[in-house]
C-alpha cells in the first residue's frame, strides 16, 4: 500500500479490515477491528449515544477521544439497490482530503480521525468513518423542530447557518449533500452558535469566493428544511 495520506496518520491492517487512523487512535482501533467491524463495536458499546442521519451514527470513547462512528451508505433513488457498497476504495479517502481542506480552509467541519474499510464482492468494500465528537453539538434539523424555540432563537441558528454557507463559498466548496441533519450545531461559551458542516464526502470544488456558491448551497439547505416543514 501507499504511504499515510498525512504525517498525522498510520495505516492499519487486518485480517478483516483496512484502516487510516490518527497515531494515538491506532492501538484501540485496532483490538476492535481485529474480529469485527468498528460500527458494529460502537452500536453495541455501553456507554454509546445514537445520533440520527441516513442511518443510525453512534458516538463512543475510542482510547483517549470520544468520537462518532458513520457507516457510510448510498443515499437518492437507486440507495435501496446500492445501499453501502462502493467501488473500492470508498469514499472514505476522499472525505478524509477533503476534510483537511476545509479545516485548513476556515470551514467549520469535524475532525476525520479515521475511516475503516472492509472488502465486499469482487471490488466493492463498505466503510465506517470516524470522526471527533463535537460536545454538545445538534443536528439543525432537530434544533429548528423544537416547538418551543423562539423566533430570535431560530434567526440565531440561521445566522450560525449563513456563517457555515459564506464559509463553505469561501474556499469554493459545494456540499452536493447539505442538509438539515448534515449541519450540526454547537454553542460555546459566549452563547454564540457555530455550525458545522458534516458528511463531507459529496463536497465538489468550484472557484473560491464564487457568489452562485452561497446561493446553491443555501438553496439545496432551504429544500432540505422545506421537505421537513421546518420553513
Amino acid at each position: 500500500m501507499t504511504g499515510p495520506p498525512h504525517p498525522d496518520y498510520r495505516r492499519v491492517e487486518t485480517p478483516i479490515a483496512s484502516a487510516v487512523a490518527l497515531s494515538d487512535l491506532v492501538p484501540p482501533l485496532r483490538e476492535i477491528i481485529e474480529t469485527r467491524t468498528i460500527y458494529a463495536h460502537a452500536a453495541a458499546h455501553p456507554e454509546r449515544r445514537e445520533l440520527s442521519g441516513r442511518g443510525p451514527a453512534y458516538a463512543i470513547p475510542l482510547g483517549p477521544a470520544r468520537v462518532v462512528v458513520r457507516h457510510v451508505r448510498h443515499g437518492g433513488l437507486l440507495a435501496p439497490v446500492t445501499r453501502d457498497l462502493f467501488l473500492a476504495p470508498t469514499r472514505a479517502p476522499y472525505e478524509l482530503a477533503v476534510s483537511h481542506r476545509l479545516r485548513d480552509g476556515g470551514v467549520p467541519t469535524p475532525e476525520i480521525v479515521a475511516y475503516v474499510t472492509y472488502p465486499a464482492a469482487m471490488f466493492l468494500r463498505r466503510a465506517d468513518v470516524i470522526t471527533r465528537e463535537i460536545p454538545d453539538a445538534t443536528d439543525l434539523g432537530t434544533l429548528l423542530g423544537t416547538a418551543s424555540r423562539s423566533a430570535a432563537d431560530r434567526a440565531a441558528l440561521w445566522e450560525s447557518v449563513s456563517e457555515l454557507i459564506a464559509a463553505l463559498a469561501s474556499v469554493g466548496a459545494y456540499h452536493a449533500d447539505l442538509n438539515v441533519r448534515n449541519v450540526l450545531v454547537s454553542a460555546g461559551a459566549d452563547g454564540r452558535h457555530t455550525a458545522h458542516a458534516i458528511d463531507v464526502d459529496r463536497v465538489v470544488w468550484g472557484h473560491p469566493g464564487d457568489p452562485a456558491l452561497v446561493r446553491t448551497n443555501l438553496d439545496r439547505l432551504h429544500r432540505s428544511a422545506r421537505k421537513q416543514g421546518l420553513l
